[in-house]
């Protein structure tokens, strides 16, 4: 949304930024949608539901609306342009950053069970294209994020790689706030273990999930 209203402030070469960006926040949209939905099955997903919602309103309603208020009020002509252009490259680096918690997690866990290689492969694509986009028209409100985007992208496909053959963890929060890991076999390992039998349901954390430092057993353990 941040880029939209940028492009719409830049007028010239702003067609693609306009068209790839309506379309993200459509499809953004609809995945909050579905979580707000769907997240309400247990106590601590219902909370974690309300706290979502909470950042919604804050950065897309309340923050997105004094950023556009302040830039319009007081900035003029190509001033207004570069602040929110530096606006958008701090939020273009939060989003490159916010995979760091599950390169920490691969890290610890030696699984690239929360970590999918086809997610970081096109990641890396597109910084590696929206960088040569803006390089080409020297936009570096758009080039400059996208190096960092690169980097982050090539260290997650060198850790799939690295882990890949590793036994998979999955954590699993049941009812109880207690954890379950399951540790699935290779082709060269067929033991399993399971903690905490009495698992009610599990959920997918997602590439950007979030677990806690208690929630996580390293795989090499004798569970």
């Amino acid at each position: 949304m941040l880029l939209l209203y940028y492009a719409f402030l830049k007028q010239h070469d702003a067609v693609m930024l306009i068209t790839i960006n309506s379309i993200g926040s459509c499809i953004e949209s609809i995945y909050l949608i579905f979580y707000l939905i769907y997240a309400t099955k247990t106590a601590r997903q219902f909370a974690l539901q309300i706290y979502t919602t909470k950042l919604v309103i804050f950065f897309n309603i309340v923050a997105l609306g004094l950023i556009i208020l302040v830039t319009l009020v007081f900035f003029k002509g190509h001033l207004r342009v570069s602040i929110v252009g530096w606006i958008c490259a701090i939020f273009s680096v939060c989003v490159f950053a916010a995979p760091l918690s599950i390169i920490r997690l691969v890290i610890k866990t030696k699984s690239v069970e929360y970590m999918p290689f086809p997610l970081s492969f096109f990641l890396t694509l597109c910084a590696i294209t929206w960088f040569l986009y803006g390089f080409s028209l020297k936009d570096f409100y758009i080039a400059t994020p996208n190096i960092l985007g690169f980097s982050f992208g090539i260290t997650q496909m060198i850790l799939y790689l690295v882990y890949r053959g590793e036994t998979k963890a999955l954590i699993l929060p049941d009812s109880n706030n207690k954890v379950q890991l399951e540790q699935f076999p290779n082709a060269n390992n067929v033991q399993q273990s399971t903690v905490n039998q009495n698992q009610e349901g599990a959920m997918n954390y997602g590439v950007a999930g979030m677990i806690s430092n208690s929630q996580v057993v390293p795989s090499e353990l004798n569970v």
